[in-house]
């Protein structure tokens, strides 16, 4: 028997196929991390959009609760694999309460093992393969994978604008766009299943607005296209009110989650996608949900998803700080005190070293326009920028490649994952690469 007979067809493709292709330089700047006094040349990684800001305070919140509590007796049995029951309904609270500024029934909620599973979950559940998601581009590279390894559905990137001006009064999708991709798509021999998008925005941090919302909304109920909006950045929202950032927002859009609308409509073509990984910056809880009114897509990942349920004990934990609705508010404010003073440190430097940029209204990242240091306009060129730069500095950008952008040279830079004293340094050499004399 050959070696490549020894895996499915799938196996194969995992073997050969990383899930992301700046895994393995992150693994070595992790190795090498700066410290300004331990190690003040060491790497700087901000690829991988993890949210550091507040896991001090959360921390501190969960070790009461392990404290002062006795773990219940359900937590050591099997439970509804959509969800236990409590923990279902401390969500569906602080959802309301937080998140969608809407009643939001329990039994709308299906949780699995992190944002990746829900997404796969739902794309296995809603779509055949073969079948095709729309994305308005730039997007988040692992939505092909997560889409497409397990589920079989391909990625079509829409592309939607061409300067940041045309970002900032909004994403333009219009029917027509959906239309003409909707044709394409169906003389591929494919089929348009749904349409996919994350407010805010990775790695734009734009939103989707009410009446934008609405309007995709009619188009995708109409032409029978699922309609899901992916909101893992809902409550990470930056303080453009701030006197040194209305400058980049003159006209500015006003966040409302899907979750109103779709409580509005009630509608079986939309959903919601959710996670606490990075609004409370705890990835490694693996606590991802879908919500939907659609009770047969919810019985169905019950029927499906016991090999992706959460650890009892995480959902035990998570629903007593979740229960603790002062607590809450106070973090969530804090939160987003600390990424608005982290953003601020970022688009300064960018400012003053006239880099464009654009203007974010949330999520964890600075998406930035690098194309004056690209040899030419190919995926190459970006390729060797994005190890010239780390190899130069210890950053460690994402890489562009994957956004699906026709334009060349935007690259994504995270925000939240070190502290004041490291982003400021990262700025430092950023500035120092910029300044170089061989550009």
């Amino acid at each position: 028997m050959s070696k490549t007979n020894l895996l499915s067809r799938i196996g194969q493709s995992a073997s050969q196929n990383p899930m992301r292709v700046d895994l393995e330089l992150f693994y070595e700047a992790e190795k090498d991390q700066f410290h300004p006094t331990n190690n003040p040349e060491g790497k700087i990684a901000m690829n991988i959009a993890e949210n550091h800001m507040a896991w001090d305070m959360l921390r501190e919140r969960i070790q009461r609760v392990t404290r002062e509590n006795d773990i219940p007796e359900w937590v050591a049995s099997y439970t509804d694999p959509a969800g236990a029951p409590s923990f279902r309904e401390a969500t569906a609270a602080f959802l309301s309460k937080f998140l969608t500024k809407s009643p939001l029934p329990a039994e709308s909620l299906a949780f699995s093992g992190g944002a990746t599973s829900v997404i796969e979950m739902t794309a296995f559940l809603l779509g055949n393969p073969g079948d095709t998601a729309v994305i308005p581009a730039p997007a988040y590279p692992v939505y092909s994978g997560d889409l497409g390894a397990l589920p079989g559905l391909k990625r079509y990137d829409l592309q939607t604008d061409q300067s940041w001006s045309e970002l900032n009064s909004g994403v333009s999708i219009s029917p027509e766009l959906l239309q003409k991709a909707k044709d394409e798509i169906e003389a591929s021999g494919s089929t348009f299943r749904m349409l996919i998008l994350t407010s805010p925005d990775n790695p734009t941090g734009m939103i989707y607005d009410q009446s934008q919302l609405e309007t995709l909304a009619d188009w995708c109920e109409q032409h029978e296209v699922h309609l899901i909006v992916n909101e893992i950045y809902g409550l990470s929202q930056i303080d453009i009110s701030h006197p040194e950032l209305q400058q980049d927002h003159p006209q500015p859009l006003r966040f409302t989650s899907f979750g109103k609308l779709m409580a509005k409509r009630n509608s079986p073509w939309l959903h919601l996608w959710y996670s606490f990984s990075k609004d409370l910056g705890i990835s490694g809880f693996r606590i991802g949900l879908l919500h939907s009114y659609h009770q047969e897509l919810i019985t169905g990942y019950r029927n499906v998803g016991l090999g992706h349920s959460i650890s009892n004990y995480t959902q035990w934990v998570m629903q007593e700080v979740l229960k603790d609705v002062a607590f809450m508010e106070y973090f969530i404010q804090l939160s987003q005190e600390r990424l608005t003073e982290s953003y601020l440190i970022v688009v300064k430097s960018l400012r003053k070293n006239n880099i464009p940029y654009q203007a974010s209204y949330g999520s964890l990242f600075v998406w930035m326009d690098l194309f004056q240091f690209l040899k030419d306009q190919s995926e190459t060129s970006e390729q060797e920028l994005w190890l010239k730069i780390y190899q130069e500095t210890g950053i460690l950008l994402t890489p562009a490649h994957g956004f699906g952008h026709q334009k060349k040279g935007l690259f994504r830079m995270v925000i939240t994952g070190v502290d004041e004293l490291t982003l400021k340094e990262a700025m430092k050499r950023l500035t120092q690469f910029f300044e170089s004399p061989s550009y």
